[in-house]
């Protein structure tokens, strides 16, 4: 943090990611140096062979070159060690080497070249060592640039040039404000173009549907927006996430064990409807996994799924698969009956129909709880993640609900999908008419649990006595007047600390300003961190305990975004002066009540 600027151009990483690789460089360079030192030495620079006057030079200049690549990879590596990662002014040289790197590449490949010739043409006759020596250094030369073009290729920056003309730009206050205006509403348009071909060349596989073309340009946007605020590189953002765990972690541990949050006993009958709301959610579960089909059966079975999947994946299509719409029916059917217990003739219907805002589900009937049931499969393709992606905000317009009543956008049209199914198919009527008194359960999981929810809204008004039990939905989902209104029939169950019932896109704003602060105030050089992160997260430990600038240096009480500004002049965030109001995202909660299982530290319960 910044991006590093060479060659005129913001790239996809910092002055202080060229530890690592360069540390790596140096080892072979090094080694490889040793080699033809020791093969130079013990044939005192005499080779016998028809080529021995150009492998005698071959040999002195690849000396040469090795060792200047090696004294500037030392250099490269030591300066990038320095500073932190919102201090690169210790790392100023960094440019100036990676200009003289580049520049030695040339007479690497030129070297590399004369090899090749060499052993082709000249070889024949010479001692086998020193054949062998220049085949190995030449396959070595080919073989560094070539991951070298990979890594370039990686850390290329689309919006290189664009960003750090906007940086330039906005760094000169003489600059016309309608003349700013126009570049960043030029960058932001190029940001959102470059997210949208990165997700095509993702999802290529999908690209010929042309209904996906929306969805492409609507998560680009989220895409650009979410990051075009902050000069961040990955690194950063790891670094980020493993001082952040750590801190968390030191929190947690520094809580008082006596300290216990005491509430007051529930009554008698809240414990009873407790106790009723676990085992119908237990029991809806099975249907809401049934709904994944044979991947998450085979999953759940790994010994014996196969097995028992296997007769009726290959038979041919019988009567009872004309309920079913969709492919490899056989798998899916079969693995619905073996986990949910019920007989082909209770399920109405079932579509594995899959695009992007269409999802799978099926309609059956469950005797046991006299109930007709609606599951919604959650994420399992890339078109159900396309779908989750797809976050922005989306009016729902619902009577005898005060407040602003909007959803996730990809949710609330999947849910749209199945309720115009349910409905304009008749199969809702279908299955009320052969089982009257039966009450409506919608339920899901993930991307399914937060279909089931939206659905359960829809459907409310159709169906007053349903019921919706929704297992880890998304967090981003509903409005808070929606959230509060479906608290009368929807149930959300969390378990431990799933991420998915806390994803949403304030949140992940909120978890990107912590990450800023924390590689703002740390003054330990990022290798260190990574490191240390890394041996954390495999071997666990004590949570490192990185002094920060902001304990040693804030005598004032000065906040942390303007003491981050003090420390690194050259840090910029693009959203300083000039975030389009756009960019504050509406909040959005889980939907229902919350049933909250957790593990207990004690029992392991």
């Amino acid at each position: 943090m910044p991006g590093l600027v060479v060659f005129g151009r913001r790239w996809g990483l910092a002055s202080d990611d060229l530890v690592f690789a360069g540390a790596f460089e140096l080892f072979i360079r090094i080694i490889w140096w040793i080699g033809i030192l020791v093969l130079y030495v013990r044939n005192k620079g005499q080779f016998i062979c028809p080529g021995e006057g150009l492998l005698h030079s071959y040999l002195i200049v690849l000396l040469i070159l090795l060792a200047a690549i090696i004294l500037t990879l030392s250099a490269v590596v030591y300066v990038s060690m320095q500073g932190s990662i919102s201090n690169p002014g210790p790392r100023r040289s960094i440019p100036a080497l990676i200009y003289i790197r580049t520049l030695l590449y040339v007479p690497e490949l030129v070297w590399a070249v004369l090899g090749a010739v060499w052993v082709s043409d000249d070889s024949p006759g010479c001692d086998k060592s020193a054949v062998n020596t220049v085949i190995g250094a030449v396959v070595v030369s080919w073989i560094i640039l070539f991951f070298t073009v990979v890594a370039v290729l990686i850390v290329f920056d689309p919006l290189g040039s664009k960003r750090q003309g906007y940086l330039d730009s906005h760094g000169d206050r003489d600059l016309q404000s309608s003349e700013s205006a126009q570049l960043m509403y030029r960058a932001r348009s190029l940001a959102a173009r470059v997210w949208e071909s990165r997700i095509k060349l993702m999802c290529c596989c999908i690209m010929q549907e042309k209904d996906n073309r929306a969805a492409f340009s609507s998560i680009g946007q989220l895409f650009s927006e979410f990051f075009s605020d902050t000069d961040l590189v990955a690194s950063d953002i790891a670094a980020g996430l493993s001082l952040l765990h750590q801190e968390q972690d030191k929190l947690e541990k520094s809580r008082d064990p006596e300290e216990v949050v005491v509430s007051p006993s529930p009554a008698s009958h809240t414990r009873e409807d407790l106790d009723i709301e676990l085992e119908n959610a237990a029991h809806y579960m099975q249907f809401a996994v049934a709904a994944y089909g044979w991947p998450l059966y085979v999953f759940s079975n790994p010994l014996t799924g196969v097995c028992k999947l296997s007769r009726d994946c290959c038979r041919s299509r019988s009567p009872e698969y004309d309920i079913v719409d969709g492919d490899h029916v056989g798998c899916h059917f079969t693995s619905m009956l073996y986990t949910t217990g019920l007989q082909y003739r209770d399920f109405i219907y079932i579509s594995f129909h899959n695009k992007i805002y269409e999802i799978p589900f099926f309609v059956a009937l469950d005797h046991k709880k006299e109930a007709v049931l609606v599951a919604v499969r959650g994420t399992l393709s890339l078109r159900d993640a396309l779908t989750d992606l797809s976050a922005d905000c989306e009016n729902l317009l619902l009577e005898g609900v005060s407040g602003p009543c909007y959803a996730h956008k990809g949710i609330k049209q999947a849910a749209n999908y199945i309720y115009k199914k349910l409905i304009n198919d008749g199969i809702l009527n279908q299955a009320f008419t052969i089982a009257p008194e039966y009450k409506l359960v919608i339920t899901g999981h993930s991307l399914g649990a937060g279909t089931a929810a939206v659905l359960s809204i829809l459907l409310r008004s159709a169906f007053p006595l349903l019921k919706c039990y929704a297992f880890s939905p998304p967090g981003g989902l509903l409005s808070k007047p929606l959230a509060d209104y479906s608290k009368e029939f929807i149930v959300s169950v969390v378990l431990g600390k799933d991420l998915i019932p806390r994803l949403s896109i304030p949140n992940m704003e909120d978890l990107k300003r912590r990450i800023l602060r924390m590689v703002a105030n740390c003054n330990k050089p990022k290798y260190q961190i990574l490191l240390r992160g890394c041996w954390y997260e495999v071997f666990g430990g004590n949570p490192d305990d990185f002094p920060t600038e902001l304990e040693s240096q804030n005598p004032h009480g000065l906040s942390l975004p303007i003491l981050a500004e003090r420390r690194s002049t050259s840090y910029h965030s693009l959203a300083s002066e000039d975030a389009p109001s756009h960019l504050q995202h509406q909040p959005l909660y889980l939907p229902g009540r919350i049933l909250h299982i957790v593990e207990e530290s004690t029992t392991g319960r």
